[in-house]
């Protein structure tokens, strides 16, 4: 699955009392589909999953599947502590027609990326959860750190040559991602993408599919007369496709350091900042593909300071707040995250301005 581009990562909407909006939800996922976005990330690391229970979590999966446009590829965030739940998400993703899925370091595992020397035996713990989900997994695996949680360098570049791995979300600098891009160079892979080399998704695919093999209906049945038909030929499938060969690719979320994990080798951005100003991050990714550098620059400057406080200083509840400012749907997070105060509130639309839609 190719895996350029933006892709944005969604809130999860909730109601006053805490339950699940989904309808909420798929008027966000609706209006996102219209951006030149890539992809959608349902239930990443920005999106308070730990917070849903496991019929909640399919819920929202469903949800945002059923809404998005086929062309937007659709990754799931389906990480467990266990192993077999996991897996049990995977396949959950794999029936609504997801592209990849999205596996962290479960919090049982937390203190090997946290130790400053870390033991062979923890190690291998870590290596054994991802490269297991990667063999039983129907959808190719996506890794990531949250939460002080980072993985090592050195475990990345071993687990990068996993088939079914194809990738990684970061929020690492730009020198940590030149070390992975530089000692993954060997691993290329075919990926299938449009003749404009845009990703062909998994409902791209299907809806295709349905187009070619639909029954021909006969002449005399459209005008109500016996006689002779006119064969047909069938529909051509709906889309066609080419081969690109890709490496294994790596997504920036650090919305501050776009186009700086963008110089360093990374393929595209997912960005928490651009589930409420996602036409302010993809301008930043537009200026860098078209080789104007000083035109990417003054676009990432623009998102320093909104960055920054959606990201670190208020958290879900800031980044719901910038959602809710530029016509998306945020409300309010679970607890026992907070929405901002008053005056976090008034930073935080001072800061929004230049990238109102």
């Amino acid at each position: 699955m190719l895996l350029e581009g933006l892709h944005i990562p969604l809130t999860t909407p909730f109601h006053p009392d805490g339950r699940l909006n989904t309808p909420k939800l798929a008027a966000n996922v609706v209006r996102y589909s219209r951006t030149p976005a890539a992809g959608l990330i349902v239930l990443g690391p920005s999106s308070e999953p730990t917070l849903l229970s496991d019929d909640e979590t399919r819920e929202v999966l469903r949800t945002a599947a059923q809404a998005a446009a086929p062309e937007k590829v659709l990754i799931a965030g389906i990480s467990r502590d266990s192993v077999r739940s996991t897996l049990d998400l995977a396949d959950f993703a794999a029936a609504h027609d997801y592209d990849a899925v999205l596996v962290g370091i479960p919090s049982v595992l937390a203190h090997i990326t946290l130790a400053r020397e870390q033991s062979g035996a923890r190690v291998r713990e870590l290596l054994t959860h991802f490269r297991t989900i990667a063999d039983r997994s129907p959808l190719p695996i996506i890794m990531y750190g949250d939460d002080g949680r980072v993985l090592p360098a050195s475990s990345i570049i071993e687990l990068a040559a996993h088939p079914n791995i194809i990738g990684l979300l970061t929020v690492e600098g730009s020198f940590v991602i030149t070390e992975i891009v530089a000692r993954t160079k060997t691993i290329q892979r075919e990926v299938t993408v449009t003749p404009v080399f845009a990703a062909v998704t998994a409902r791209m695919k299907k809806a295709a599919s349905r187009d070619a093999t639909a029954p021909l209906i006969s002449a005399s049945t459209l005008t109500g007369k016996s006689g002779a038909a006119i064969a047909d030929a069938p529909a051509l499938p709906a889309i066609r496709t080419r081969t690109k060969t890709v490496g294994f690719q790596i997504l920036s979320r650090n919305s501050q350091s776009i186009l700086e994990s963008l110089e360093a080798g990374a393929v595209g951005a997912a960005p928490p900042l651009a589930a409420c100003a996602p036409q302010g991050c993809y301008e930043v990714y537009a200026a860098w593909k078209d080789g104007d550098q000083p035109l990417a620059k003054e676009k990432q400057d623009r998102l320093s300071e909104a960055a920054y406080l959606t990201q670190h200083a208020l958290g879900p509840g800031g980044l719901k707040f910038g959602c809710d400012l530029n016509g998306y749907f945020g409300g309010l997070p679970r607890l026992p995250h907070l929405p901002p105060t008053g005056a976090e509130r008034t930073e935080l639309e001072q800061q929004m301005k230049p990238l109102r839609n």
